[in-house]
């Protein structure tokens, strides 16, 4: 298996945000803006909770990585760097989730 990280992905992405169009998947997506990017991030959630309430494994670990892209590629679009998100997750282990939870402010 192959040492292939979440942080590779990112700066893929990042990468190919910034390409042509009409050569990058990555960069037509970002073309369409964050609107189309959250939607389509939204059908891929959907799709992988199907899989995962139907016991498909399979389907929800290619579902599953699909979730990862397209939420990469919302990021980007929402110039809400990957780092920011790491040291969140970061700052958040740091105590439990209850904790942490409870720590938010009531809306």
């Amino acid at each position: 298996m192959s040492a292939f990280a979440l942080e590779d992905l990112a700066a893929i992405v990042a990468a190919r945000a910034e390409a042509d169009p009409s050569e990058s998947y990555t960069a037509k997506l970002a073309a369409k803006g964050r609107a189309h990017c959250a939607r389509k991030f939204g059908e891929e959630a959907v799709e992988a909770i199907v899989a995962a309430g139907e016991g498909d494994l399979d389907g929800l670990r290619g579902e599953a990585a699909d979730v990862l892209y397209h939420l990469l590629v919302l990021l980007k679009v929402a110039g809400v760097p990957y780092d920011e998100v790491v040291a969140e997750l970061a700052r958040r282990t740091g105590q439990t989730g209850l904790e942490e939870k409870a720590s938010r402010p009531n809306p």
